[in-house]
């Protein structure tokens, strides 16, 4: 479906349709942006473009990363005038994230699923009217790996395409929404939530505090440990045996896997206790347990503890980041989200 056909619903050859358009999206990957630089949410309240945020997050995400990047100026345009994009993305620290992109020109289908047999598209209702998403996978119930919306676009552009098919947009720009680790309920709750940000109006989700979004970006800013969520065994799995002494052991972990094997990473027994994310091992009496230092974006820095039920209880301090990963499994592609280990010192 090309952006801006108002009313038009895919098809299931819409999938087949994607494939076509695959290059062209990933050029518009490699084209922009003679400048990036990391941002705040105030940042793109200066923005002459309209900049969407949601005013409601399912419980866990909070705000981890801003960008305004500067797209090509063509030849017969203004080159005093910059043109700002934006994204923004949010995360729970472990596998949920929603992701919101921008682009002006020279864009094609976002909804390419590696995984074709698997996926399922389907239509909500949002701020833009109709909104066509693909999703793996299929079902409409239970948290998604992959919910990727097509390009909307806003009223600017609505009304600089009106102008002719080769006009040039300024002000306008296409939005791209994604998500992993949630269900379509709550894609779709956030979707219906999304406003410009700076509109005092916007309605606020009980289910998401007011202050949220300013808590988050604090966070983001590095002047308060933001909210994470990663089994302390993940950091037991890093650090050796007492009896040893070489770490770290493991310094990539695949957080998704973690997150599936519940036999391993029991969550039965963890329990937060001020700033320590505890966990109580069964039948030792030991514990492990970390908390929070240091967070920025995806980088973390955190303190880690653990004791085998006796007088002795070790710690260090381990940096971090999490960082998504293209791998193959049994032969197909897959997205996972790895914890990237970046230094380690035994307290």
């Amino acid at each position: 479906m090309a952006p801006g056909d108002n009313g038009a619903v895919m098809t299931r050859n819409g999938i087949q349709r994607m494939l076509s358009c695959f290059f062209l999206s990933a050029l518009l990957v490699l084209w922009p942006m003679m400048l990036s630089s990391a941002a705040t949410l105030d940042d793109l309240k200066q923005l002459e473009i309209t900049c969407y945020v949601p005013a409601y997050l399912t419980q866990g995400l909070r705000l981890q990363n801003v960008e305004v990047t500067y797209d090509e100026i063509q030849e017969n345009e203004d080159h005093n005038h910059p043109l700002p994009l934006y994204s923004i993305q949010y995360g729970n620290g472990w596998n949920a994230t929603f992701t919101i992109e921008s682009a002006r020109e020279g864009i094609g289908d976002r909804n390419i699923m590696a995984d074709e047999e698997n996926a399922e598209e389907t239509e909500i209702k949002s701020p833009f009217g109709p909104m066509d998403l693909i999703y793996r996978p299929k079902g409409k119930d239970g948290r998604k790996a992959e919910i990727i919306a097509n390009w909307v676009s806003d009223p600017n552009m609505n009304e600089e395409k009106a102008k002719g098919p080769d006009s040039h947009p300024v002000l306008g720009r296409f939005h791209g929404f994604s998500a992993t680790g949630i269900t379509l309920a709550e894609f779709t709750k956030i979707i219906q939530s999304l406003h410009p940000i700076g509109n005092d109006n916007a309605p606020m989700s009980r289910s998401t505090p007011a202050t949220n979004a300013q808590i988050t970006e604090k966070h983001s800013s590095g002047t308060a440990p933001a909210p994470l969520k990663i089994h302390p065994k993940v950091f037991n799995m890093i650090v050796c045996w007492v009896s040893d002494s070489e770490s770290p052991v493991a310094t990539e972990i695949n957080l998704n896997a973690v997150e599936k094997n519940g036999n391993q990473f029991n969550e039965e027994g963890l329990n937060q206790d001020g700033d320590w994310l505890v966990y109580s091992v069964p039948d030792t009496g030991g514990f492990m347990r970390y908390r929070v230092l240091e967070a920025k974006g995806n980088h973390y820095k955190i303190e880690y503890q653990e004791n085998g039920d006796g007088t002795l209880t070790t710690a260090c301090t381990i940096e971090f980041e999490i960082e998504k990963r293209h791998i193959r499994q049994n032969g197909s592609p897959m997205t996972i989200h790895a914890l990237q280990v970046l230094s380690y010192t035994q307290k």
